[in-house]
């Protein structure tokens, strides 16, 4: 293997490499999109139920063992208030996934190319 048939292939192991690790942190990112998703279904479910209660019904909030009292428009308040961190965690997790999947092809056309440039090589030999 002569010196740019070497330097060819290291480039395309580094590619390689960091787009393996590109992928590795998408599949923790869907991941963790999915675990939100779920939270900002359940919490918009428990808002609904909330909404059907009127002034006169009670309202348990569970702090460790214990059932504790709760004013109605204040856990109304709380879910919205959590809602609305879940859909801002939600934006910036679809954001960054974007992002990365942008990369990704980034790193793919570049490893494509070094691959043509390989080929050549090998052609001209």
């Amino acid at each position: 293997m002569d010196k740019n048939s070497a330097a060819l292939y290291k480039k395309i192991q580094t590619e390689v490499e960091s787009y393996q690790n590109l992928q590795k942190s998408c599949v923790k990112m869907v991941k963790q999109r999915a675990l939100l998703d779920s939270q900002l279904n359940e919490n918009k479910c428990v808002l609904d139920e909330l909404n059907l209660l009127g002034p006169d019904n009670k309202v348990y909030k569970l702090f460790g063992p214990v059932l504790v009292k709760q004013e109605l428009e204040e856990s109304r308040q709380n879910v919205g208030k959590r809602i609305e961190y879940i859909s801002k965690e939600l934006k910036s997790s679809t954001d960054t996934l974007a992002r990365m999947e942008k990369d990704m092809q980034k790193h793919q056309e570049t490893m494509a190319k070094y691959q043509q440039q390989w080929q050549v090589a090998a052609a001209m030999k």
